[in-house]
């Protein structure tokens, strides 16, 4: 029954009509899902070598080189991990010195520092507003005093870039049983640290330990870069969608793999460089008494900078000053070796001293970082050759690819003409932002680099060879 007076019967449709609507929703549907599908296979055909970095990335993939600092409650303690437990008065060192840290580091090479601000155990090294557990409450400066900023201050005055690690995990902080509690309070010191101290270059976000806390990353990072938009994140792979920058997997200071940028995860790609974090000393972080045994070689410390600067990472090289704030001399000692030894096994590049050639080719021959070679457009396979006035005698190449494009050389040789043919002294895979190789010192006046397989026409930022004599120099240190 009809109750209103606009009110229009029924008329059933008829069946040739419904047949008809229920084709064209068909249709419909098979042109959304095929419009849809299409938009899917779209982001899916992304291939690595499709991916760019950032121009931040590009940055900081040229500092290759940084030191991380450990030093608070631990230090005192003999403790590498502490549990949070340690009172503040423990934290009395009576000739802290920044700069002398800084020094130390540059004098190896190192580009950038980055400061444990706050380590597992909660103590934080700034006077944070949002804890009393700090050096406000040590006697150290009479509780005056701010590590973070002193240490930013000298990296800056050394003309180094600086950081901060602040660890997530805290064993001391009561409300970090409450996650979302705890979250506020992790936050508000990220702000601190993000506000206070000039630019960062990298954050470290070390999910060590943690027992279970779940945290909100997305947050966290949406935190800092309200604040700092171009530091770059460290974290590990399993926090893929929120990191600039990976762990290389372990903390030997080796990338024991082809060394390409962009990582898969799940099907999903991004670009994402290797930093290999190792320390100074054999297994400790923190400084330990009567510990100069456990200090690396000048030729460990050279093996590791050329399995990580020199596979395309970043080297992180883990500093830990004394109890009373000074790096050991020891430690700086070695560390002015470790930069001598570089300085001399790559200080004197043969290809520099090469016969005239094109601009191009020169291009890649210059020790200039800013100019760059590039092979024929839309070529996958090319080469660059260097020629020498007389027959130079080397067992070393670092080449550089230009990476602003992408890395595109996926294999490539390292031939000396010879005889009166090419002969191959060594071939590789990825090169990505620098690639070192050693192989049997080799005589010759023709020397090439030749692109095996690129996907699309490569850019050689450097193309150097060294010596056998500037090695002896080296490791003679």
């Amino acid at each position: 029954m009809c109750l209103s007076s606009t009110c229009v019967r029924y008329n059933p449709m008829r069946k040739e009509d419904a047949l008809m609507k229920i084709t064209q929703m068909m249709l419909f549907g098979i042109v959304l899902l095929a419009g849809l599908c299409a938009g899917e296979l779209r982001a899916q055909a992304m291939n690595a070598v499709d991916l760019k970095p950032s121009p931040q990335q590009v940055e900081w993939q040229d500092l290759e080189f940084g030191v991380i600092i450990h030093f608070g409650t631990n230090t005192f303690l003999n403790r590498e991990w502490g549990d949070g437990t340690a009172d503040p008065g423990v934290f009395d060192p009576t000739h802290v010195d920044p700069e002398q840290w800084v020094k130390a580091a540059k004098a190896a090479g190192a580009r950038y520092v980055v400061l444990v601000a706050k380590h597992h155990d909660g103590f934080c090294l700034w006077p944070s507003a949002q804890t009393k557990y700090s050096v406000a409450s040590s006697p150290w400066m009479n509780g005056k005093g701010d590590l973070v900023r002193m240490t930013a201050e000298a990296a800056h005055k050394y003309g180094l870039k600086f950081g901060v690690y602040l660890s997530p995990w805290d064993r001391h902080d009561p409300r970090y049983k409450d996650a979302t509690v705890y979250d506020r309070y992790y936050e508000a010191q990220l702000e601190e640290l993000a506000q206070n101290y000039g630019d960062l270059v990298e954050f470290w976000l070390d999910g060590a330990g943690s027992e279970g806390h779940v945290y909100n990353f997305k947050k966290i990072v949406e935190t800092l870069r309200t604040y700092q938009p171009n530091t770059l994140v460290f974290a590990d792979m399993a926090l893929f969608d929120y990191g600039d920058i990976r762990w290389v997997g372990n903390e030997n200071g080796d990338i024991p793999y082809e060394n390409w940028n962009v990582i898969d995860r799940h099907g999903f790609l991004r670009w994402r460089p290797v930093e290999a974090d190792t320390p100074l000393h054999k297994k400790h972080w923190f400084w330990h008494a009567s510990d100069e045994s456990s200090l690396k070689s000048v030729d460990e410390l050279m093996s590791i900078y050329e399995n990580t600067v020199g596979r395309g990472g970043q080297l992180m090289l883990g500093l830990a000053p004394d109890d009373r704030g000074l790096l050991p001399e020891a430690d700086v000692e070695r560390l002015a070796e470790m930069g001598e030894a570089i300085r001399a096994r790559y200080g004197n590049n043969l290809a520099a001293h090469h016969e005239p050639t094109d601009a191009n080719t020169a291009s890649a021959l210059d020790g200039d970082e800013d100019t760059f070679w590039s092979a024929p457009a839309g070529s996958h396979a090319s080469a660059l050759e260097v020629r020498f006035a007389q027959p130079v005698t080397f067992d070393c190449a670092l080449t550089m690819e230009w990476l602003n494009d992408g890395q595109n050389v996926e294999k490539y040789a390292i031939e000396a003409w010879q005889g009166g043919a090419w002969k191959r002294v060594t071939q590789g895979y990825a090169i990505g932002h620098k690639k070192i190789d050693h192989f049997a010192p080799v005589t010759a006046s023709r020397v090439r680099l030749r692109i095996l397989s690129s996907t699309g026409e490569a850019h050689i930022r450097e193309f150097q060879l060294f010596g056998a004599e500037d090695a002896s120099r080296a490791t003679a240190q």
